[in-house]
């Protein structure tokens, strides 16, 4: 698995803080040819010499860009090709989302929550999914959440982006079944991230994972060419089980309750 990376060239989405940055810096470790992409020029470059300097073989690649705008994709995969840059594995791992009752947040991130963990997947999957297919071999790791698995109140717009990942996944990776692409969805729980920064909701550390850990695990299960990876403590995998079983009221009921108990209910922005 620590050499299964060698010479792949991996496309990291998000890749400027939170677990994109664990991944890139996991991959490189590994062997990979790391193209970074996300919003932060400044980010990415500080983030291209850390690899270059923790691991050295192939430099890092810098692609600016924001997925959660109409021409967004489009305009990456542009500077991929003109930059003679052929990506072998694609991982999704941009995203981000709110926490709070939805009519008492801003509607404005909530479209540009949807507008990057659904549409720009969707779009950059099409693109280089295309890509890998013409070649028969290469693949796709898209960073789902166990949040995807049920209704989450006080995080509903999130949730459902979620599970449309959780949903598209699955599907794709039984339309590329034999084609030589393996897809795979990942299902994090709580990671110890900057992913509440600007608002009153916070991460209990004791009860997340760290960044290096959960990419660590995602690129151990895709070398293991696994349909889906929970990586991080066995609780989280665990915390998906209701869904399945139980009614969805019921599930949302419960789901609720669990949040409130956390505050999310209470959240609002700071300044």
């Amino acid at each position: 698995m620590e050499d299964g990376y060698r010479g792949v060239t991996a496309l990291v989405t998000g890749a400027s803080k939170g677990l994109g940055r664990a991944c890139a810096l996991e991959l490189a470790r590994r062997g990979a040819r790391v193209v970074l992409l996300a919003r932060s020029d400044g980010d990415l470059r500080e983030l291209a010499a850390q690899i270059r300097e923790r691991h050295g073989g192939p430099d890092a690649e810098v692609v600016v860009g924001d997925l959660a705008t109409p021409d967004g994709p489009d305009r990456v995969v542009r500077e991929l090709r003109d930059r003679g840059l052929t990506v072998d594995l694609l991982i999704n791992n941009a995203g981000a989302g709110s926490a709070g009752p939805f009519l008492d947040r801003p509607l404005e991130p909530q479209l540009r929550s949807v507008g990057l963990n659904v549409s720009g997947l969707l779009a950059l999957t099409h693109a280089i999914g295309g890509e890998l297919v013409a070649r028969g071999s290469g693949g796709i790791i898209n960073v789902s959440s166990t949040a995807a698995f049920q209704p989450l109140p006080y995080q509903a717009s999130y949730a459902a982006t979620k599970a449309f990942v959780l949903s598209f996944t699955e599907a794709l990776a039984e339309e590329l079944r034999g084609t030589g692409v393996h897809v795979m969805a990942a299902h994090p729980g709580a990671i110890a991230t900057g992913f509440f920064d600007g608002t009153t909701a916070t991460i209990d550390p004791r009860a997340a994972d760290t960044p290096d850990a959960v990419a660590a695990r995602t690129l151990d299960d895709y070398a293991r060419r696994r349909a889906a990876s929970y990586p991080g403590r066995s609780v989280n995998r665990a915390m998906t089980w209701a869904a399945r079983v139980l009614p969805r009221a019921v599930v949302a009921r419960l789901a609720g309750g669990f949040n409130r108990r956390l505050r999310l209910h209470e959240v609002v922005d700071v300044a």
